[in-house]
Formats: structure tokens, sequence, C-alpha cells
């Protein structure tokens, strides 16, 4: 099952495509597991397992303000606010809530149906060096059945104690289709664009914001 339009896809397709999607199509073992620090033993198990693991963390500017409208991109989902790629704009970052990453991909747009699995909103009260206190927002999502890959997405704002804002992507994931078998070298050089890419949607974002007084 591969959900697919010859046009941007419409409310209602994205709609429809998250009522046929059912249930996380990877092992519930593996679930949580790129929101975690990758140990050498847990890389080494998702990799033994068929997973191909993709990392960045991007450092996007220092401050509270900078932190918020990073916060707020993620909310508003401007990390895929792409040419090639969207998500519901409207979509709440919710556990349980199920949306639509709608991709062109050559001819076709092709839907891949996620559902949100865990949210992290955490100000720190612990203080660093430079007296700063550190914040983390951020979500997981993994894929459900029609999705072409397997696995789950984590994306991430961080405020750090040197009060320094990170953007920070980490995913694991395998073919689930044979469309995804035949084209994952292309795939995966695809995952590092869209890396460079939605980094650059945030720092838009962020930009274009007026600056506090």
């Amino acid at each position: 099952m591969v959900f697919l339009s010859w046009t941007r896809p419409s409310p209602a397709q994205q709609k429809a495509c998250i009522h046929r999607s059912e249930g996380f199509n990877y092992d519930p073992k593996y679930q949580g597991a790129s929101s975690q620090p990758l140990s050498s033993s847990n890389k080494e198990k998702l990799t033994k397992n068929g997973f191909f693991l993709n990392h960045s963390r991007i450092l996007l500017g220092s401050g509270p303000q900078t932190f918020h409208n990073a916060k707020t991109a993620l909310q508003t989902w401007r990390h895929l606010a792409l040419n090639w790629a969207f998500v519901d704009p409207k979509t709440s970052i919710e556990v349980g809530t199920k949306f639509c990453i709608c991709v062109k991909e050559l001819l076709p747009w092709v839907m891949l149906p996620l559902q949100v699995s865990s949210v992290v909103n955490d100000s720190s009260n612990s203080v660093g060096r430079r007296g700063h206190k550190g914040a983390t927002f951020g979500f997981v999502s993994g894929t459900l059945h029609g999705h072409l890959l397997a696995g789950e997405e984590c994306f991430s704002i961080e405020l750090d104690e040197d009060n320094q804002v990170w953007y920070e992507i980490s995913s694991f994931s395998k073919p689930a289709h044979f469309l995804s078998f035949i084209g994952y070298p292309y795939v995966k050089l695809r995952q590092k664009y869209f890396a460079h890419q939605s980094t650059q949607s945030i720092l838009k974002h962020i930009t274009a914001q007026p600056v506090a007084t």
C-alpha cells in the first residue's frame, strides 16, 4: 500500500491516507530510540537489524529569543515547509497525533503517514558555567503502515547551558516497500539533503521574526 497523488495532496487526501494507515510498521522495542543518545551497543543493534542511522546537529544562534523562535518554527512545521515536502501546519504536536509528510518525488507526490510517539518540553533548572539555564523542545514520530520506510525520526531544539541554540535531527530507518528497497541509496542521500534544507527553513523563520526590545 502506497499513497500517491499526481497533484499536491489536498487536505481530504491527507485525511484519507491517515485514516487508512494502521499502527507502527516497526518493532515496538525500537520505539523511542531516536530520542536517546545512541551508545555504541545501541548503534550496533540497530545497524545489525538493517536500520540506517542519520544524525545532524546544527548551531542556530544563541539566547532565549532564538530558542523561542526556533521552537515556534518546529511547532508550526516550518522545518518541513519546503518546495518538495510539507506537513499541514495546523497539525498538533501531541502524543498520538497522526499526520502525513507529503513529498514530491519525480512525477507523483507521495503521502507518508506517521504518528507522534513522544514529546519533550523541558525547561531545566540547572545553570551552566556562564549562568544560563537550558531548555529543550522536541518530538519523535514513528512510521505507520503505508510509509515507504520503517523507523522513526526525532526533531529537537535545545538551548544549552552555554546559551547556544541547536537544531538536532536523529533518525533510524530501513526500507518497508519494494520501491524503497530499489531506491534506498537515493533515499539516504535525500535524508542528508533534507537536513540541510530543513535547517535553512528554520533559520529563515528565525531571521524573519522581529527583534525583541
